[in-house]
């Protein structure tokens, strides 16, 4: 009878915990729909200037438009696009209203990578970002080919003499140039998974419990008979 009574609590508190888990991943889930909501509106909303100020955190996203020049020299960002193949970000040093800034202008196939590319007076609208791209495994660039593995923001505008600024092209600065513009796409929303992955165990940690609790149960009824 104890060891019933034992394995009774024993699979209940498990049961309740992976529940409980369960449960949290569908409000995750919900929260962050929530949020992917947010930014899909704060992305597609009309583009406004280029604040004087810019602040990483409170304008990630901002829809702006700029008027300019497009300068020359560019850095390229090492970056594959699905049903396109590898290739490059183009991003270039664009002067705005007495201020640099850095303009991710879009995507080239490796065969366009040393290609002449339009310059001079132009307007973009896109967002600003600051991607979270750089970790312990991403390799140094490759200054002497010009080839970078990362949109390392403040590390491009040091290298291209601009603000710590960078806008995301969402239209075409150039024929050639695919526009790869910020979207919810990269963002991670696994939260149902992992709710289906806890309700999958709790399914089987109860069928488990189960055959424990019947295994234990089955001398006890063959010695009564």
């Amino acid at each position: 009878m104890r060891r019933i009574l034992f394995l009774l609590i024993f699979g209940v508190a498990g049961l309740a915990m992976l529940v409980s888990l369960g449960i949290w991943q569908v409000n995750r889930l919900a929260w962050k729909e929530g949020v992917l909501a947010e930014i899909e509106t704060r992305i597609s909303a009309a583009p406004v200037p280029l604040p004087d100020v810019v602040d990483p955190v409170s304008d990630r996203y901002l829809p702006v438009a700029v008027s300019g020049e497009m300068l020359p020299n560019e850095i390229h960002v090492l970056v594959s696009v699905k049903q396109v193949g590898p290739g490059y970000r183009i991003i270039a040093p664009f002067r705005t209203a007495g201020r640099t800034i850095l303009v991710d202008r879009g995507f080239v196939p490796t065969a366009a990578k040393q290609a002449d590319r339009q310059i001079g007076t132009m307007e973009i609208s896109g967002n600003l970002h600051w991607p979270d791209e750089v970790d312990g495994y991403t390799p140094d660039p490759d200054q002497a080919a010009n080839i970078w593995f990362a949109r390392d923001v403040p590390a491009l505008a040091a290298e291209l003499g601009t603000e710590p600024v960078l806008l995301i092209a969402r239209t075409r600065s150039d024929p050639h140039i695919i526009p790869l513009p910020v979207d919810t796409a990269g963002i991670p929303n696994d939260h149902l998974q992992y709710a289906v992955t806890w309700f999958g165990l709790a399914l089987v940690w109860a069928a488990m419990t189960g055959y424990f609790l019947w295994r234990s149960r089955a001398p006890s009824e063959r010695d009564a008979q």
